[in-house]
């Protein structure tokens, strides 16, 4: 493919401008940026819109923009469960996440580990989260820079060597500098102007194209009947119905529990804040629904016949369905517009997610078992410096590694976040979970999980789970959370009970 000189000027010009925001940033709501509290959480000081902008940009990714439409373009219905997942996902934050801000405003926690180590008082169960939380964020940073080299590449410029990839290497040097710099601040300034780009985006495709493509009846008349459908279950299995509501449900208690999820939860003013957005942030739930249909929109346009795109599917597979379909669907200048969204909604996950990164690793890590008595300034330094090396690591991983490992790693991360279930949300109700069965229940879910991944050779999440005969094929996070609840439970009550009998033999 050849360069597109007006699309690569107008990406740019956009990737310019959200390089200043970035830089201004930092005298934005101005305050002193050696406070951890100041540069990973914005001071906690961020109302209803900035929030809302702030948790959209975190949750809507450049990966989903791509990832979603790539899945329902090469697997068909089954990809629309992410749609009643980000439903499902804001009753959960409705009545769970403001009394976990109350708790962490109060307390002064800065991570869910903090948040944990209080609550249970076990140093070990702290590290656990924290761990956790760093292990399965480092993919997910590293399938940004996947989604953002997709856009690239179909911009049309060079392919291999290090010229190939400069732009990723400049985009993230620039990414890593304002980062430093501003905090979480800059994410939170980005994230407005990458949510209206991908909302003009976004609407002006489901105007143009099926206009250009006949109308949606076309549209869907153009789909494999099988793609439009999912496979109903027959015999001893559910078929992919199961799979589909696994997948959203595991999902949906999984996603707040990533730790950039978090950051953007506690960087909020108030709990009230946390519950409009609850409500406000279902405006994406819809345009999700919209992004999945371009999946649709790229098998009735053909995409994949077109010699003139054979190249980009030889590198990237469906992930290139959607560049693909902008390229053959609008003028050069808006092609520009719409791969500058995806861009830029890689930049803004990928700050908030190096942030939490070094949020966690700063204050459960290095404050609690490297230097205890590390002043604020060194705490803020240190964070600092963590994001900077999770961006090269991250840069490092996509460039060095096969994208399939990457993918295939995010799995993983999914598996494992959604371990920190027990600890975090059931610790906010209730305090009679030993924290010694927490942990083990926490190695059970991490082991039982990976396990299911390994089963399915790492390109799958879901697992054939058999009962009695009959194959239930799931969501292997899902299943692997029951094994954690269901080992913590049983060890917390054999606990209880040996408490108890040591204090009927004591009082003897």
């Amino acid at each position: 493919m050849s360069l597109n000189l007006v699309a690569a000027s107008v990406f740019v010009a956009l990737f310019l401008l959200v390089t200043g925001l970035g830089f201004a940033a930092a005298h934005w709501r101005k305050a002193d940026l050696n406070q951890l509290h100041e540069w990973g959480l914005g001071g906690r000081r961020f109302g209803t819109v900035v929030t809302w902008f702030l948790l959209g940009g975190d949750l809507y990714t450049a990966y989903t923009f791509i990832a979603v439409p790539a899945l329902v373009y090469g697997a068909g219905a089954v990809g629309f469960f992410a749609v009643p997942y980000t439903v499902m996902i804001f009753p959960i934050l409705y009545l769970i996440f403001p009394k976990f801000w109350a708790i962490a405003r109060e307390r002064g926690h800065v991570t869910a580990a903090d948040y944990v180590r209080d609550r249970f008082g076990s140093r070990l169960l702290a590290l656990a989260v924290a761990i956790t939380g760093i292990f399965a964020t480092m993919p997910y940073i590293a399938l940004q820079l996947v989604g953002m080299e997709v856009v690239i590449g179909a911009l049309g410029f060079p392919h291999g060597g290090i010229v190939g990839h400069l732009p990723l290497i400049i985009a993230f040097v620039i990414l890593a500098a304002f980062t430093y710099t501003s905090g979480l601040r800059a994410p939170a300034l980005i994230a407005v102007v990458k949510d209206i780009l991908i909302f003009v985006t976004i609407f002006a495709a489901i105007v143009i194209i099926p206009a250009k493509l006949g109308g949606y009846a076309a549209i869907f008349a153009a789909v494999p009947p099988e793609k439009l459908t999912l496979t109903p279950p027959s015999g001893d299995t559910l078929g992919s119905y199961s799979a589909y509501a696994t997948l959203a449900l595991g999902s949906a208690l999984a996603l707040f529990l990533y730790p950039h999820s978090m950051t953007g939860i506690l960087s909020a003013s108030s709990g009230k804040v946390i519950r409009r957005n609850a409500a406000a942030l279902s405006a994406y739930s819809f345009v999700l629904g919209l992004i999945a249909l371009l999946g649709y929109m790229a098998i009735a346009a053909g995409v994949e016949q077109n010699p003139a795109y054979e190249a980009g599917f030889a590198q990237y597979g469906a992930t290139f369905a959607v560049p693909a379909l902008f390229l053959d669907s609008f003028s050069s200048w808006f092609v520009g517009v719409a791969f500058a969204a995806i861009a830029i909604g890689a930049l803004v996950p990928a700050a908030i997610m190096s942030i939490a990164c070094g949020n966690l690793f700063t204050r459960n890590l290095y404050k609690e078992y490297m230097r205890p008595n590390c002043s604020d300034a060194d705490e803020a330094r240190m964070a600092k410096i963590v994001s900077l090396v999770v961006k090269i690591g991250a840069v490092v991983f996509v460039l060095a590694i096969p994208k399939a490992y990457a993918i295939q790693l995010q799995l993983l991360g999914g598996i494992w976040i959604i371990q920190l279930l027990p600890p975090i949300v059931l610790g906010l109700f209730t305090r009679c979970f030993n924290a010694h069965a927490l942990l083990l229940g926490w190695v059970a879910g991490i082991t039982t999980g990976t396990y299911m991944a390994a089963t399915r050779g790492f390109v799958s999440s879901i697992y054939p789970l058999e009962i009695f005969g009959f194959t239930l094929p799931g969501y292997a996070a899902l299943y692997s959370v029951v094994v954690n609840i269901l080992v913590a439970t049983a060890v917390n009550l054999l606990f209880n009970r040996l408490s108890e009998r040591g204090r009927v033999s004591s009082a003897q």
